[in-house]
């Protein structure tokens, strides 16, 4: 496999493309007293922290190297997660650049004594697939086949301008 790569990371040509779906990624976890604010909720840290680990699975996933975070758009949060929920975090590859991909992530908690399920997170965040020289290495494109995720990408792209506009300024 590391010859694969290897080649991979000289190539001037694409891996095969990839579905979004093939990225796809759930993670869960218990949240601990450990992990609360002074006000009870967990950490806002917490919380980016393991979106950062969903986003690098999710990204690694597609592009079959490391992955760096590049940036993150916005994190909403809508509601409270307090101790003892358990996090389910979802994510998936919305968008491919070059070496970058857009990996939307959406975060629900879940009352294990009442079974209700509240979406309190959405975010995006960039990643950027590495080689073994730590360089920017090409990803497969994303295979589009359903209008959702047709729209998803076309959204990215839309943020994806936004951030290079930005950068420049």
């Amino acid at each position: 496999m590391s010859e694969q790569k290897t080649a991979n990371e000289t190539a001037t040509e694409r891996p095969a493309a990839k579905s979004s779906a093939e990225s796809h990624t759930e993670i869960s976890e218990l949240m601990m007293p450990g992990h609360a604010n002074f006000g009870g909720n967990v950490h806002g840290g917490v919380l980016l922290a393991l979106l950062d680990r969903v986003a690098y699975i999710a990204a690694s996933k597609h592009s079959d190297h490391y992955c760096v975070t590049a940036s993150v758009d916005r994190v909403d949060f809508y509601d409270g997660i307090k101790v003892g929920e358990i996090l389910h975090l979802f994510a998936r590859v919305n968008y491919v650049g070059r070496s970058s991909m857009e990996v939307g992530i959406r975060v629900q908690a879940e009352n294990i004594i009442t079974g209700e399920n509240r979406h309190t997170n959405s975010c995006y965040f960039t990643m950027v697939a590495m080689g073994s020289d730590r360089r920017p290495v090409l990803v497969p494109e994303l295979l589009l086949e359903t209008p959702e995720e047709k729209k998803r990408f076309a959204e990215a792209r839309e943020r994806a301008d936004v951030r290079k506009e930005t950068a420049r300024h």
